[in-house]
């Protein structure tokens, strides 16, 4: 997956550019960050308790710190490799 898919959600969801996040849900390659943006872009838009869209919220976010570390540790096997 695209490192930048991971940079832009953080960076969207801090602004609270919630437009562009859900651009980024569509287009992203990644089916797990596409439904944990769904799944928080729904709860802020219909959830009236304000602890199921705090957990959502850190459920993205965890999210996209995991993949974030995951998508740099394959970058550096690249470099190291030499592929790039």
């Amino acid at each position: 997956m695209k490192k930048t898919d991971y940079d832009r959600a953080l960076y969207y969801t801090h602004q609270s550019q919630w437009d562009n996040l859900l651009i980024l849900m569509v287009r992203t390659e990644d089916q797990f960050l596409a439904k944990k943006i769904e799944h928080f872009l729904h709860a802020y838009n219909f959830e009236k308790d304000y602890a199921v869209i705090e957990k959502r919220l850190y459920s993205l976010l965890r999210y996209i710190d995991h993949a974030n570390e995951a998508a740099g540790d394959d970058y550096l096997e690249t470099a190291v490799t030499g592929s790039i």
